[in-house]
């Protein structure tokens, strides 16, 4: 059985035709858990009200993504646990492919499926990642925002697994450990595949299964509070993850390239709000703890 683990943060409709989705079209064994990150509209209330048969965990405080899909981890009953974003749908089965590669071989520790666009199903949003660049400590989604012509149909090994969508085991959580939970948003399923990867695992993509996004409705593009993460979370993983000669290139590029530009940048755009967001991030990308 597939344990589905979904975080719901005001997104109550959202949530709800994840479910729809799964019931109609999925037809492999699994059971949904819903973590609600203590939405102040009332979604928990309502997720329990209208579904009873669930498993509804409401959260006495937001723990992040990291932290509500661990929480959501401690209720879980399946061998395969399936992390995925309430604001996604599917079309038809999927599971039985991602578990069935996910058997393929011992040494794999995660698997993303091709994520497509919902509201344009024939544009890809993940086939893969590229390898973090060492130094501007950025990567690339592959194949993203191209139309799928089955250019992207091989499955293989890839650099990191998408956040969104992302299956394992209980087998591989108890030796490689759970997600850390620093982050809070951004940048997370990079870490934990990179965690992955030093336990031994490798990250696959496998385009046999799809599912659909309707991108983030978290934390919107070009608002403060996603640049604030965005930002402490670089500089974070960058910290935790990188050699030391690498940590040092790669925090002084930020130090003396990145930080002194942005803060030109949005003072010459009279962007205060910006500012003020990416000085914090900076400032606690730094200097919070890494250890967790």
């Amino acid at each position: 059985m597939v344990s589905i683990i979904t975080i719901n943060y005001n997104g109550f409709k959202e949530t709800c035709e994840l479910i729809d989705s799964l019931r109609l079209y999925e037809d492999y064994p699994y059971e949904i858990i819903v973590v609600d990150n203590n939405s102040p509209n009332g979604d928990g209330r309502r997720l329990k009200e209208t579904f009873p048969e669930l498993t509804i965990i409401c959260s006495d405080k937001n723990l992040g993504f990291s932290g509500g899909n661990n929480l959501g981890y401690k209720y879980a009953r399946g061998e395969y646990i399936l992390y995925m974003n309430n604001d996604m749908t599917i079309s038809g089965p999927f599971l039985k492919t991602l578990v069935k590669r996910f058997q393929s071989e011992e040494r794999i520790g995660l698997v993303s499926p091709k994520i497509k666009y919902e509201h344009h199903p024939d544009t890809i949003q993940y086939a893969g990642y590229t390898p973090m660049h060492p130094v501007r400590i950025s990567n690339n989604l592959i194949g993203v925002n191209q139309k799928d012509k089955g250019q992207y149909d091989q499955p293989s090994p890839t650099a990191y697994a998408h956040g969104a969508c992302m299956l394992t085991s209980r087998e591989v959580i108890e030796k490689a450990g759970m997600m850390t939970e620093i982050y809070f948003l951004f940048y997370e399923e990079i870490d934990w595949s990179i965690q992955l990867k030093r336990a031994g695992y490798e990250i696959w993509y496998e385009p046999g299964a799809c599912v659909l996004h309707k991108e983030s409705m978290t934390a919107k593009r070009g608002t403060p509070l996603r640049l604030y993460f965005l930002t402490r979370s670089r500089l974070l993983f960058t910290r935790r993850n990188l050699a030391s000669f690498t940590k040092i290139t790669a925090l002084l590029y930020q130090l003396l390239i990145v930080i002194p530009k942005n803060i030109i940048l949005y003072s010459a755009h009279g962007q205060k709000d910006m500012l003020i967001s990416f000085i914090k991030g900076s400032y606690h990308g730094f200097t919070n703890k890494i250890n967790k």
